[in-house]
């Protein structure tokens, strides 16, 4: 197994581990600078903990120990930045899997190359306000529920969480809305409730006073795979020792990720504005787990991924898929 999760591991020894990692990529950036394909990439990820070791190894240089200079560009979901990537405008995107299978079984071509984060507890939610009406799953029915893309992870795992309820999800509205702008419509009471991920969550309920309704990390659903990274075929073939320094640089965030919740917070005060969080929110948001890869590029577990699949039929509708489709190395 190429796969591994490194949280509650031995830190001080990591901590070691990585210090000097780092330190050979520092000494070697320049040298690798030099012979990367594309020494400059245009990587867009959702803002948020989903993409933690993203961030980490921003915030901390890695990228730049590799010779890389990563242009962070923000996106309101992934099915956006899937568009964008497969018109040649964003070289690496980081998003949830659910978008990228659906835009592979309509032929985009891609490639998972690293595992981003798995669901855990708080991370994904549903909220309304204090003072509403709704106080359980039930009242959701026939209300506005806003989500930021249409059938996408957080619609799945919605959906599922409906479902184990006996509530049918058809009889929600859900709307589409950048969860930039979910605090407001809420407090217009444009929708009744909003899905909401980490850190926008934890912001919700600190500035507005969130209300959680319920955690999305339950049921048939529970430690879920939720983001992972990709490049288009072509890309890959054409860009391997980019890919390949990237890829190492990203996996030291992912450790960094599992093992550090204090790396996590400044990673996410530090995103550009306005998409870092106050230093009370990062306190207090919830952390997904982050998957570490002992192998090569494209080291990614086959078994967890597959599962995103079989929700995908089981709650989505979705058809037959083949999962090797996606994986470094297939046709």
């Amino acid at each position: 197994m190429g796969t591994r999760r490194v949280r509650g591991g031995a830190l001080l020894v990591t901590a070691v581990a990585l210090a000097l990692a780092a330190g050979c990529s520092n000494g070697g950036g320049a040298a690798n600078g030099s012979r990367l394909e594309k020494p400059v990439l245009n990587v867009a990820v959702v803002p948020a903990v989903d993409s933690a070791g993203f961030f980490v190894a921003l915030d901390q240089g890695l990228f730049k120990a590799q010779g890389l200079t990563v242009n962070f560009i923000p996106v309101t979901s992934s099915e956006t930045a899937i568009a964008a990537q497969v018109a040649g405008a964003y070289d690496i995107t980081g998003g949830n899997y659910v978008s990228y299978v659906q835009a592979q079984q309509h032929e985009a071509n891609l490639d998972i190359f690293a595992e981003g984060s798995v669901m855990e507890p708080g991370t994904q939610g549903i909220y309304t306000l204090p003072g509403s009406s709704i106080t359980t799953l039930a009242g959701l029915e026939g209300q506005t529920v806003a989500i930021n893309a249409p059938n996408n992870i957080l619609y799945l795992l919605t959906a599922s969480v409906l479902l184990e309820h006996g509530i049918a999800p058809q009889s929600v509205d859900f709307a589409s809305i950048p969860f930039q702008e979910m605090p407001a419509e809420l407090e217009s009471a444009a929708v009744s409730a909003a899905v909401l991920p980490e850190p926008f969550a934890s912001g919700v309920e600190e500035i507005q006073g969130g209300v959680p309704l319920a955690d999305l990390d339950q049921g048939a659903t529970t430690s879920f795979p939720v983001e992972g990274y990709v490049v288009t075929k072509q890309w890959a073939a054409k860009h391997p020792r980019t890919l390949a320094a990237f890829y190492q640089a990203l996996e030291e965030g992912q450790r960094i990720a599992d093992v550090s919740r204090a790396a996590v917070e400044q990673a996410m005060v530090d995103m550009p504005a306005p998409f870092g969080v106050s230093a009370e929110t990062a306190a207090v948001m919830a952390l997904d787990s982050y998957p570490v890869s002992t192998g090569p590029v494209g080291s990614v577990d086959k078994v967890r991924l597959q599962r995103v699949v079989d929700a995908m039929q089981q709650f989505l509708g979705f058809g037959k898929f083949d999962i090797d489709s996606m994986l470094m190395g297939s046709g």
